[in-house]
Formats: structure tokens, C-alpha cells, sequence
């Protein structure tokens, strides 16, 4: 380093010099005033050790860096060294588990706290001590500079205990000024802070009432759609009956135009028994009515069941409809009324919106046969992506009217993503336009595990997840 000043050290008095010189050094090297107040007590407190235990010592201050280089760059370099017997159990008082009845461990680590930098090396022949503190930028240090500094130095004098203690005096109050300053502040702020403490405790308890007037709304609503559509069926079974006994001409033959208005009459009925239906299973899922019910199922009386139920509404001229086999023999753990509502509505709904080709069922086991996916593809008109965005929603119709041959509810697709979810599974689509769309459901192969992010089918249109999903007509 480049050495600006030093003071050597026999007496007491020196100490206070060596402070003294640190100090005026500090502030000619413009550091701030709580620095200047760092480095003079860490070169006091160096300077008494050396004084004290080695009898004596040498302080040298300089700067760490050749001339012209930005004083940014550099450091204000303190070198305290003595030819004193070394400092035994360095390591123990530096890790502050070793304390001397004089204080010196507590100085030695005070040190390293208020400087930049601090390296010791110690031993027999003595101790050297190397502290350091950032200039600020803004100052080259040339030739020049430094013989000012030197210049400036000599020209300050020696300083008295007097006037030292004069100086840690006026440092010490400045101290407790800027101490009260910051008590007064954080004061203040612990008072923001109860005033904010006290809003978000109101606020909360806001949202605790609106939501505890949220769950009695829904519960009413749900219990609401429950006892309607529970009191719906009656006179719907009524009408469906009466409808098939006139239909039946056991009574009498009936007119042309009064036989087509039965007709109609009947079919509207169908139609809102269904919607009903789905509104009481839709409600009993929300209030948590909707138990499992687990059973042993074998997959291929699952498909056939579907294909026996499904054949009789294939149409010469519509759909054909395919449900393959499955490639092994395999036995499910679920509940069979939520696993044939899910597959039921995903084949309904594609034979509805398909006009000609096939709707293909099938299935095939996922990681490591723990999970399995059923898939129904259809090669209808497909979905646009706009419509896409509101699949599995309630109430929610989409698809091209021209192909409907009913309305439905609405409801199909929603209940077969809460079911999948009960089960442990998760439901998603895939549909490019004039090429047809799949809807496929992941469940487990035994129901009550959680279904895993990578369960998912693999395919070229990544599946939406059900938190995505909006339900299809």
C-alpha cells in the first residue's frame, strides 16, 4: 500500500494519536461521518491492544492502490503491527467463544464488525493486523494528492487526550441523537404498522362474513335445485307414462296430428327429466352428497355394457360407433355409476354432433398401469377455439346448431368433470376444426389416489387441464 502516515507506539498518549490520525485521514479521503467515527475507534481499539499486550507497536495508514487509479476502486488500509509473543486461540476469540478478563476478544471482533476488511497474522515473533474501509468515487489519488494528504496531516498536529475526548464526546452525541431520531421513527412506524394491523384485521373479518354469506347462499341455492328437481320427477314420470299408455292405442286409435303431438309432448318431457336429473346429481356433487361407492369392475363388461346401451341409437345413416376392446384383461377398483355417467355423456354427446364416420371408444393404461384413460373420439365438425374456452361449464352450449338434435342441459360434460375428480381423475378434450375432437378422462386404476400431472395423454394439441375447462354443450 501506498503509506501516508505513521505513528508509533510507547505511550498512552500515542494511542490517542494513532485514533486521532485515522480520523483526520478518513475525513481528508472524503468517507462520511459515521465512517470516520468506524475507523478511529477500530484504530484505537488495535492501537491499545498492541500497547497493552506486546509493549508496543507500529501504525501505518495508506491507501491500497497504485497512483491514479479511481479512489472507488481503492481502500483506506490500516496496518497495527507489534513484535509481541503473538495472540494465542485466535480462531476461538474471533468466533467469539473465548472471552479475556481484559476484553480483547470483544475488541478483535468489534474490529472486524466496523471495517471492510480485516486480516490477522500471528505468531511468535509478533502480530500484524490489516483493516481496511471503501473510499467513496469520485477522487483520483496521484503523487500529487498524496503529498497534500501528507502535507494536511503534519500541519494538523498532535492532538491531546483533552481534545480527543472533546472529539469522542461530540461523536457519542451525534450517536444518541441519530439513536433518538430512529427510536422516534420506528416508533412511528410501529404505529403505521397497528393502524395497517388493525384494517386487515377488519378487513378480514369482512371477507370471514361475506364468505360465510357466500357458503349459506350456495348451500340454499343447492338445496333449492335439490328439492325442485326432486319434485320435478313426479309429474314427469307422470306425463311420460300417460304419453306411452295414449301412444299405445290400448284406449283407442288417436288421430294423425293428435298422435304427433304426443309425440312431442313426450320428447320435450325426455328432455326436461334429463336436465332435472343432472341438476340433482349436479347438487348433490356440490353439497358433497356424492358418495363413492367402490366395487371391483371388469373393464371389458364396462365397454360392452356401453356398447349394448349405445348400439340401438346408431342410425344407418348417422355415426357408427366402435368401442374396442381393451388390449389386456383388466379389473378396476371405482364406483361403476360415476364411471358409466362420465363415459355416457362423452358418447352421447359425440354421437349428438357427429353426422356421419364413427365415434371410437377406447383405452389404454398410463404409468406403469396405475392409471388408465378412456378416450372417445369422434370425426364430427370439431370445436372452434373460442368455444374451446368454455368447455365443462354449466349451462354452457357450443358446437353447430345445425347438428343438434336436442338441446340437452348444459350439464353433461360439467357432471363428468366433477365426477372424474371424485374418483381422483381429471377429464380434457383435443379438437381441430373439420377433423373431428376427443374427450378423454384419466382415472385411477384403484380410486383414491391423486392423479398425477404426467397421466395426461400425450398427443400433438396439448390436453387443458379441468381447472381450464369450460363444459361442452
Amino acid at each position: 500500500m501506498n503509506v501516508l502516515s505513521s505513528v508509533y507506539l510507547r505511550y498512552e498518549q500515542d494511542v490517542v494519536s494513532a485514533r486521532s490520525r485515522g480520523r483526520q485521514l478518513a475525513e481528508l479521503l472524503g468517507l462520511s461521518t459515521q465512517d470516520q467515527t468506524r475507523v478511529a475507534t477500530a484504530v484505537s481499539e488495535l492501537a491499545r491492544n498492541a500497547l497493552m499486550y506486546a509493549g508496543g507497536g507500529q501504525v501505518d495508514y495508506g491507501v491500497d492502490a497504485e497512483d491514479g487509479v479511481n479512489v472507488g476502486d481503492q481502500r483506506l488500509m490500516v496496518r497495527v503491527s507489534d513484535q509481541g509473543a503473538g495472540i494465542a486461540g485466535l480462531d476461538e476469540i474471533l468466533a467469539g467463544e473465548y472471552v479475556s478478563r481484559t476484553g480483547m476478544g470483544a475488541g478483535l471482533r468489534g474490529t472486524r464488525r466496523l471495517m471492510d476488511h480485516f486480516h490477522v497474522v500471528t505468531g511468535p515473533s509478533g502480530t500484524q493486523i490489516s483493516v481496511a474501509k471503501h473510499l467513496p468515487p469520485g477522487v483520483t489519488l496521484s503523487p500529487h494528492e498524496i503529498e497534500r494528504f501528507q502535507a494536511a496531516l503534519d500541519e494538523a498536529g498532535p492532538v491531546t487526550a483533552v481534545q480527543e475526548l472533546q472529539r469522542q464526546n461530540q461523536e457519542l452525541l451525534r450517536a444518541l441523537s441519530d439513536l433518538a431520531r430512529r427510536e422516534e421513527e420506528l416508533a412511528s412506524l410501529n404505529r403505521e404498522l397497528g393502524d395497517t394491523n388493525r384494517g386487515v384485521v377488519a378487513l378480514y373479518s369482512e371477507l370471514e362474513d361475506t364468505a360465510s354469506l357466500l357458503r349459506d347462499a350456495s348451500r340454499e341455492k343447492s338445496m333449492f335445485l335439490s328439492y325442485v328437481s326432486h319434485e320435478f320427477r313426479t309429474p314427469l314420470h307422470s306425463m311420460l307414462g300417460l304419453s306411452r299408455m295414449l301412444l299405445s292405442h290400448d284406449d283407442g286409435d288417436l288421430s294423425a296430428e293428435q298422435d304427433e303431438q304426443l309425440r312431442l309432448l313426450r320428447s320435450s318431457a325426455e328432455e326436461l327429466l334429463v336436465m332435472v336429473n343432472d341438476l340433482l346429481d349436479l347438487t348433490k356433487a356440490e353439497t358433497g352428497g356424492r358418495e363413492l361407492t367402490l366395487e371391483p369392475l371388469d373393464l371389458s363388461q364396462v365397454l360392452g355394457t356401453l356398447r349394448a346401451l349405445f348400439q340401438p341409437l346408431v342410425t344407418p345413416s348417422g355415426p357408427q360407433l366402435i368401442v374396442e376392446e381393451p388390449l389386456t384383461s383388466t379389473v378396476l377398483y371405482t364406483d361403476a355409476s360415476k364411471l358409466h355417467q362420465i363415459l355416457r355423456n362423452f358418447i352421447s354427446n359425440a354421437l349428438k354432433f357427429t353426422r356421419s364416420g364413427e365415434v371410437r371408444v377406447s383405452t389404454r393404461r398410463l404409468e406403469e398401469d396405475s392409471w388408465i384413460e378412456f378416450s372417445v373420439q369422434d370425426s364430427g365438425s370439431g370445436i372452434v377455439p373460442e368455444d374451446q374456452a368454455r368447455l365443462f361449464q354449466e349451462f354452457s352450449q357450443v358446437g353447430v346448431p345445425a347438428l343438434r338434435t336436442s338441446e340437452g342441459s348444459g350439464l353433461g360434460l360439467s357432471l363428468a368433470s366433477r365426477m372424474a375428480t371424485l374418483l381422483g381423475g381429471r377429464v380434457g378434450m383435443e379438437s381441430v376444426l373439420n377433423q373431428g375432437s376427443r374427450f378423454w378422462a384419466v382415472l385411477p386404476v384403484n380410486s383414491g389416489t391423486e392423479c398425477p400431472a404426467g397421466a395426461a395423454p400425450s398427443s400433438a394439441t396439448p390436453p387443458l387441464s379441468s381447472a381450464d375447462l369450460g363444459e361442452l354443450r
